[in-house]
């Protein structure tokens, strides 16, 4: 199992944080669209870096044109040397079509032509191949030599693609590299609903699952005093509710009976009452979709349930964990062989 840190904008010094990263002894490491470009800090982390894989988790493509995504996603494989990890994600409609101000349709078709068409102009770029992309979403027929890049000597990038719901899954399967899975799981639904789902995509194209990797961001609630752990399930609790919230998400509660649940939680996210929210979790839910645990005990826990399954795997603790701690677990899960 390979460990994955993360990286963020931080106070901008994204060299030094990415460096900190690669010494830790992580194996990769993902910057989220949360504020800042996920590119453009990869973009800062790639020259400071030498073994280091870079990953968005994700870019919100449908905020973006294939043209642009696959242009910066190709300048970061270049400055990278060919470690780029680029991780797309739908988003939700609401931010599409308001923050974004851009279409929304058929996520899971969309997806797929997206991800056809980035092949496509990277195909152009690299083979020399004619660009005449025409979808039913996105049309890609004018390339220049003035606007093309060179090929690029290390390739496409590898594409990995978040997906919660069985239509986006079996597209990861389809035409992806690797899936993204949600922190928003459970074991039970990774095992009856992705995994099927995945393999079905897989198998649509005639592909095999060992050129596949399956990456997974766990919510852990961890400590070493009854207090830390307190404290950890408390903010677990608050992650959980807002994401259960989400419509898009229901099918997790409902595989587990919790249907009514998400309903609870997104009429009190439209009034803004993130408080009540995380009380609804109580330690049934939080259980089912975290790793609660103190934190000699973590990397036991994650290789019992996911062990088997998943080829990555990085640390998601909405709360400051102590470094100590997280190189502990880190460790653990480096040599941990589960139940």
């Amino acid at each position: 199992m390979l460990i994955d840190g993360d990286l963020s904008f931080g106070d901008g010094d994204v060299a030094n944080q990415a460096r900190a990263v690669e010494a830790a002894g992580y194996d990769g490491a993902w910057a989220a669209e949360v504020g800042h470009d996920p590119l453009l800090i990869l973009a800062g982390a790639a020259p400071a870096t030498k073994r280091l894989e870079l990953g968005t988790g994700i870019v919100v493509a449908f905020g973006r044109s294939p043209m642009i995504t696959a242009m910066m996603a190709n300048d970061v494989q270049l400055l990278s040397k060919g470690r780029l990890l680029l991780g797309l994600g739908s988003q939700i409609k609401p931010h599409i079509e308001k923050r974004y101000s851009m279409p929304w349709s058929q996520p899971a078709a969309r997806m797929r032509e997206y991800i056809l068409a980035l092949r496509a102009i990277w195909s152009c770029w690299n083979e020399g191949t004619p660009m005449n992309f025409r979808g039913e979403f996105y049309r890609h027929t004018l390339m220049t030599p003035f606007f093309s890049p060179a090929p690029n000597p290390f390739g496409a990038p590898k594409i990995f693609l978040a997906a919660v719901g069985e239509l986006m899954t079996e597209v990861a399967g389809e035409v992806a590299d690797g899936l993204l899975v949600h922190p928003f799981t459970t074991e039970r639904y990774l095992r009856e609903v992705t995994l099927p789902a995945l393999e079905r995509g897989l198998a649509k194209a005639g592909r095999s699952p060992e050129a596949f990797q399956i990456s997974y961001s766990g919510l852990i609630a961890t400590g070493v005093t009854e207090a830390e752990l307190e404290s950890a399930k408390d903010h677990v609790r608050s992650q959980i509710a807002f994401y259960g919230s989400t419509p898009a998400y229901r099918g997790v509660l409902e595989l587990h009976g919790w249907g009514d649940l998400q309903t609870e939680l997104n009429t009190l996210s439209r009034s803004g009452d993130w408080t009540a929210m995380g009380k609804l979790i109580d330690d049934d839910v939080l259980e089912t979709l975290s790793v609660v645990a103190p934190v000699g005990d973590v990397a036991r826990r994650v290789h019992a349930r996911f062990g088997d399954v998943i080829d990555r795997f990085s640390l998601y603790v909405p709360y400051s964990l102590d470094d100590d701690y997280r190189s502990e677990i880190i460790a653990g899960l480096r040599t941990s062989v589960g139940d």
